[in-house]
């Protein structure tokens, strides 16, 4: 396996930083998203979601409500919810 650079170290490091904040944004673009798919595209991307939030540490009970409730509000929410908890 080849040796990282140091800039290639840095971008590992701030990723990992900063992986909350970016799951967050993602969680974001997700519920726009959610709002205008139908179908197998709408599954997809509450699986998306779904992942998300277990790696941001909510409760499997909290992800199942949201996931059979299949209301985009709920998740759009649970973000601002999840902003509001992150910002002191």
């Amino acid at each position: 396996m080849a040796k990282r650079s140091d800039y290639q170290e840095r971008a590992i490091k701030n990723y990992y930083r900063n992986r909350e904040a970016i799951m967050l944004q993602r969680l974001g673009e997700l519920v726009g998203e959610l709002y205008l798919a139908e179908g197998k595209a709408r599954t997809r991307l509450w699986e998306r979601a779904a992942g998300s939030l277990q790696h941001l540490g909510v409760p499997p009970q909290r992800i199942d409500r949201l996931l059979q409730s299949d209301n985009p509000s709920l998740l759009a929410n649970l973000v601002k919810e999840l902003l509001e908890r992150k910002t002191p």
